[in-house]
């Protein structure tokens, strides 16, 4: 590959793990940091059904995620794709790739829980069969998934030449995870100074010939759960990272390029702030939404059932009619009348007309016009 590195930044060989941080300096935006992550995490251990809140906030992240990575594709595709082929992703050939390599980032963040949960440690061959389930379909497929790099890969901006970043070279990777993960286990250091420093190393090192950010933006999820910041894998952070893209490659390269170090700590503990207190305010509007559907629902549905339909809806807001009966917790006659009244009523919207054996899709406009990103 021709590629021009006359300007770009190189890995900093031998500076990983830093010699010392100006914890003066961090301080602050520590304690900021962790005050706001605990309060969204308290706030989520204190609803009735954290799913409901939880559902679109992975969907919405999924979406951000990939699109970081120039993979675009909407919240309404991934839940209409995943309406559709629940089981069976691999035969959504009508869909846009994009949209399956959106679904597949939510489902493997998903597996790598339940990997961990039943004892799998966090380790590089985690690392490596989350990068497998992340790029078994679409565009990634054939980028060697699962697989370490074994050529030198570059950073530079889609379609161009002009390489911005060199990564460490692939003979030296092996050595490099080595030290990352002996830091990720450091439990002398605060746990979210080891995800600041974990994600930037582990972006540095690019260890996969793709994928990595997505991998490196999950890790930072693992880390704070399994650290102990947070009781779930459920605190996301990739909005703050798209919206402010251009400080934060910024401060990437600063670190490798000037040794700035506290620069990017604070921009990270910043940015777990700030998530947090965006996502407890995202929270809240799902909150009030679903306290107002739930006395229309009450209302209109006349039903015992009304509030099993309104959680569906809350964690499935595109959905197959024949799941919908099949699935809520409802007798299938009931569910099948409380469609009818939400279609007559406005509140459900028909994604796709039922057509042979297959029911009609149904989309719970209410929550999606909330969530949207």
């Amino acid at each position: 590959m021709n590629v021009d590195t006359a300007q770009a930044v190189r890995y900093h060989d031998g500076q990983f793990p830093p010699a010392s941080l100006g914890y003066a300096r961090l301080l602050p935006a520590l304690l900021a940091a962790t005050d706001a992550l605990a309060r969204y995490d308290q706030m989520l251990k204190g609803m009735h059904n954290s799913e409901i809140f939880l559902a679109p906030l992975r969907s919405q992240e999924a979406v951000i995620s990939s699109r970081m990575e120039g993979t675009i594709s909407t919240m309404d595709e991934i839940l209409q794709l995943e309406a559709e082929y629940d089981d069976n992703v691999a035969a959504a050939t009508e869909f846009r790739s994009d949209a399956i390599e959106t679904l597949l980032y939510q489902r493997t963040l998903t597996t790598a829980r339940h990997q961990i949960e039943e004892g799998r440690p966090l380790s590089a061959s985690l690392l490596k069969s989350i990068h497998q389930q992340l790029l078994s379909f679409g565009r990634g497929a054939g980028k060697s998934a699962g697989s370490f790099k074994t050529e030198q890969n570059y950073i530079g901006e889609r379609g161009s030449r002009v390489v911005d970043f060199v990564p460490i070279a692939p003979e030296r990777l092996a050595s490099g995870m080595d030290t990352l993960f002996a830091l990720i286990g450091d439990g002398e250091l605060p746990i979210l100074l080891r995800a600041a420093l974990a994600h930037l190393e582990f972006e540095a090192l690019h260890p996969f010939k793709d994928g990595n950010g997505r991998v490196g933006r999950m890790l930072i999820t693992l880390m704070l759960w399994t650290g102990g910041a947070i009781s779930a894998p459920h605190f996301y952070i990739s909005r703050y990272f798209e919206d402010y893209k251009d400080e934060y490659i910024g401060a990437l390269r600063d670190v490798s390029a000037a040794g700035a170090w506290d620069a990017w700590c604070i921009f990270f503990l910043t940015a777990v702030e700030q998530q947090a207190i965006q996502n407890l305010e995202v929270a809240e509007t799902i909150r009030s939404c679903y306290e107002d559907m739930k006395a229309r629902f009450a209302e209109l549905l006349s039903s015992k059932h009304s509030v099993a339909a309104l959680d569906y809806l809350f964690t499935y807001p595109v959905f197959r009619n024949s799941r919908f009966t099949r699935d809520a917790g409802i007798p299938s006659q009931t569910a099948a009348r409380f469609t009818r009244v939400l279609l007559q009523e406005g509140l459900l919207e028909t994604v796709q007309e039922a057509a042979g054996r297959k029911s009609a899709i149904y989309r719970f406009e209410p929550l999606m016009k909330r969530v949207r990103v």
